[in-house]
């Protein structure tokens, strides 16, 4: 090993190797059971962000970790086309060099340009995830154009719409008008407007009289085909029926009664605009009212807004206020906040419009979807996100699967210029199934990009064809992701795998939260707090940002960066390190002993217990996926029981009894790095290769069991007590905030098991930083202005006089002292409330009373303390 940790002199060479001698490539064997792991495939249009890499490293994770468990581990890595995206992005770089626009060059042409940057960017965030690591099987990257997922595509569409359940039809949508193309409720996200309500008075016909109104949007006032009242409302049973007149058009349109409106509500009277708003298609709908647009594709006014035609709507909007203010036809103006929706990629105001579009029947495929997850054969982690799942799910309204573009894939219906036959075939139709004619055009649109990523779980393994992949592999086992697209996605994929494969895509899906910046907020382009992953790799290496992003984290809970958290990990494997150079030091030339051959000593027999209750426990946490409690028992196991005690404890014994010592340290190094590899890979097979095994890569080998032979509950027992000595002084110490190269006279009065504390005086004089042990047989001789620390085995005294500042200690104390009486009078008061006694739960009881003589007992010691200092 070099004699500093830079990970710059063996990361790119350990992923070489690993490529190399394919260990993360996957195949159908039957003598194993597999593990199938299908990422969420980054959008073409992306470089790869802190939220990215986090994703990854999780799954990486998980990935490594069932590799050494003996899994023929398959994880799928990719790409999505990311259609509206990527079409802005080519459109922005085509309108800033050319000058030109989509039309400007043709359909063909405009699909040449999307190729050529799915070429491009491919390779990027190829190379990007390779620099995280990330040990997916490299040879079968998938993107959602190729041309085995686009044969998937093309067979969902045609089989769902024989089955009758993709049909084309004028509804309401979301329409953006700078993409100019429908999106799905999905993609909207809703951001707080400061706006207005307008109360508008709406003269009732025949009559000088009028009823009052209120909107947000009175631009589209000249889309209203009827008012609607609740029929139960007895303010307006007289108004049913007859009609009221629209401001400024001057038309005249029926009052209706339906249970949509609240009585409570507002005025109770709600214009009712079909072609723009949701909730008014559907009251239009049973009302068969007119459906009168009023706005072009471009969110300017249309033919029938009247002489605004040709505004935008906004400018529409102001205008048209001040004109019914000045024709008296508005009651009043509220200020007012709302959530507005907003198209998620291009991040403008999105339109309700009616417009001709393809959909999917969604209610029996919901039904079949929340089922899995009723029954558990799918099963969220954290828990709590299912109810996200099943809120959208009972809520869900057929799916508007067309959009308006030019990049994606084109839907696979053909139609006849001459007989207006409509064909849908997986295939190019060339004539006419119904007159034989060649003139044949196909749909314009392409589908939503989410049609195709629902199919992500079986298309890239070949679905299709019945490949061996398919079956062996189908379904996967978790899903990993980011709360934020539980519906863009993971239900799509769950409805859609049930639908195709009558399968489900996987049995558990692991929800992760978002990244955020130090502060807490969210990152972003506007507040500048984004952190490039790629340049902390360059400044700190892989597994830093690694480990980093992982620590601490909790199973669907958001976390927070920074690059001070970097450096803070830099700075652990550093320890590591070195600690591990300390082991190759002090093996050279000694042959290593098999463990079962070692003549272990107390010291080992304790270490060896605690290596397998950490074992133990971290096997548990990572089938539970809580990588983050993980990476932190990790790192604080490591640290604290293996550097600061093992090493410092069996010191002597690498002199003394070198081979046996050697041995069991490289064996508990060598567990240790295994429990380590799946969170930081490169250092781990670096040191694995240079001390534990030259000839084989730790990805390749098993992962720690727990190992009942090698727990010794007495000898631990014992050994632990004699750690508690030194654990007790060095908090106490550290209280009194003494510095570790500042020793002092160890006073021990010994409580029992004599022998016990003697044998290991040497350690606990060490350890507990003293000069010099002294035994005192009796409390009687324990001299004045000592601090007292009090352990299971004896009582150990520091002379006050040789570390601390005498004021500043009896300051400290009397806080410590107040501390302790609120705490008893706290426990106190709860224990003599017969409402808790009776009631609270045995355990709950047991820990108050046990809580409550832990702080009498630390109270009396430190009081005794305080006395001594203030005599």
């Amino acid at each position: 090993m070099e004699k500093s940790y830079n990970p710059k002199g063996f990361e790119e060479r350990i992923f070489n190797e690993w490529l190399d001698k394919k260990y993360c490539a996957a195949r159908v064997n039957k003598d194993k059971k597999p593990f199938t792991l299908v990422s969420p495939p980054p959008n073409i249009t992306s470089k790869l962000h802190i939220g990215h890499a986090f994703n990854v490293t999780l799954q990486d994770i998980l990935v490594r970790y069932k590799r050494m468990k003996g899994f023929e581990t398959l994880w799928i890595q990719g790409t999505d086309h990311a259609a509206i995206a990527t079409e802005i992005k080519i459109l922005e770089k085509m309108r800033k060099e050319e000058g030109l626009t989509k039309e400007d060059i043709g359909r063909e042409e405009f699909e040449k340009r999307v190729q050529n940057w799915y070429d491009q960017y491919n390779g990027e965030i190829h190379n990007q995830f390779k620099k995280m690591g990330i040990s997916c099987d490299w040879d079968r990257h998938a993107f959602t154009m190729d041309e085995r997922l686009t044969a998937e595509v093309k067979h969902a569409f045609v089989t769902l719409y024989n089955k009758g359940l993709i049909y084309k039809g004028n509804r309401i949508s979301n329409w953006c008008p700078i993409c100019k193309t429908a999106i799905s409720d999905a993609e909207i996200e809703y951001e707080e407007h400061d706006g207005h309500i307008w109360h508008l008075r709406y003269q009732i016909e025949g009559s000088n009289d009028y009823i009052v109104l209120a909107t947000t949007r009175p631009e589209t006032l000249f889309g209203d085909t009827a008012v609607a009242v609740n029929p139960e409302d007895e303010r307006y049973k007289d108004l049913v029926g007859k009609n009221v007149i629209v401001p400024i058009i001057n038309k005249p349109i029926p009052v209706i009664a339906d249970n949509y409106v609240e009585i409570g509500f507002g005025t109770g009277i709600v214009k009712i605009t079909p072609a723009h708003d949701p909730n008014d298609y559907e009251v239009g709908k049973r009302h068969d009212l007119p459906i009168v647009t009023v706005l072009n594709k471009d969110a300017t006014m249309n033919e029938n807004a009247a002489h605004f035609c040709g505004l935008d709507r906004y400018e529409c909007r102001k205008q048209l206020v001040k004109e019914l203010q000045d024709n008296n036809q508005i009651e009043k103006i509220e200020k007012y906040t709302n959530n507005v929706g907003h198209c998620y990629r291009c991040h403008n105001v999105v339109e309700p419009m009616i417009s001709e579009q393809w959909f999917v029947k969604m209610e029996e495929m919901a039904k079949r979807a929340i089922k899995v997850v009723e029954d558990k054969q799918v099963n969220f982690y954290p828990d709590r996100m299912s109810k996200i799942y099943f809120e959208w799910l009972y809520n869900i309204k057929d799916w508007c699967i067309s959009r308006q573009l030019w990049s994606g894939h084109r839907i696979p219906v053909f139609y006849c210029k001459d007989c207006g036959e409509v064909m849908v075939s997986e295939g190019t139709v060339e004539s006419c199934s119904k007159c034989n004619s060649k003139n044949i055009y196909q749909e314009q649109d392409v589908l939503d990009t989410w049609f195709s990523s629902a199919l992500w779980p079986f298309a890239p393994l070949g679905f299709l064809e019945g490949s061996e992949d398919y079956k062996y592999f189908y379904p996967s086992d978790v899903n990993v992701t980011a709360y934020d697209i539980i519906f863009f996605w993971v239900a799509r994929m769950i409805f859609s795998s049930l639908e195709y494969t009558n399968n489900i895509p996987f049995h558990s899906v692991l929800m992760h939260g978002l990244v955020r910046d130090g502060q807490g907020r969210k990152m972003s382009k506007s507040l500048g707090n984004g952190i490039d992953p790629l340049v902390m790799i360059e400044k700190f290496g892989t597994d830093p940002l690694r480990l980093s992003l992982i620590t601490g984290v909790t199973v669907g809970g958001d976390s927070r960066y920074s690059e001070d958290k970097t450096e803070a990990a830099s700075f652990f494997i550093n320890k590591l390190w070195n600690a591990s150079r300390f082991v190759e030091m002090n093996i050279e030339g000694v042959e290593i002993l098999p463990i079962e051959k070692c003549k272990l000593k107390d010291v080992d027999k304790w270490m060896l217990t605690e290596l397998n209750k950490l074992i133990k426990n971290i096997n548990v946490q990572m089938d539970k996926f809580d990588f983050g409690l993980c990476a932190s028992l990790l790192q604080e196991f490591f640290w604290g029981t293996f550097c600061d005690l093992y090493i410092e404890l069996i010191k002597p014994s690498l002199q003394s009894d070198r081979q046996n010592s050697a041995s069991v340290l490289v064996y508990v190094l060598d567990k240790l790095l295994r429990l380590f590899h799946p969170f930081i890979p490169f250092v781990t097979e670096e040191i694995f290769q240079s001390i534990v095994n030259k000839d084989t890569s730790i990805m390749i080998s098993d992962y720690p069991e727990f190992d009942e032979k090698y727990v010794f509950d007495k000898e631990h027992d014992d050994y632990e007590k004699i750690i508690d000595i030194i654990k007790k002084v060095r908090v106490t110490r550290a209280d009194m905030k003494v510095p570790d190269n500042k020793r002092t006279t160890l006073l021990i009065q010994i409580l029992k098991q004599e022998e016990l504390v003697k044998e290991n005086a040497g350690s606990i004089e060490k350890l507990a930083y003293g000069k010099g042990i002294e035994y005192i047989a009796d409390e009687k001789l324990v001299p004045e202005g000592v601090v007292t620390v009090v352990c299971e085995l004896c009582k150990v005294y520091l002379p006050l006089d040789e570390i601390v500042d005498k004021d500043k200690e009896i300051e400290r104390l009397k806080k410590e002292l107040a501390n302790l009486e609120n705490e008893l009078k706290r426990s106190e008061k709860m224990l003599s409330n017969e409402g808790f006694t009776s009631k609270a739960p045995k355990q709950l009881l047991d820990n108050e009373i046990a809580k409550q003589k832990k702080y009498q007992e630390l109270y009396e010691t430190t009081k005794a303390n305080l006395d001594k200092l203030l005599k």
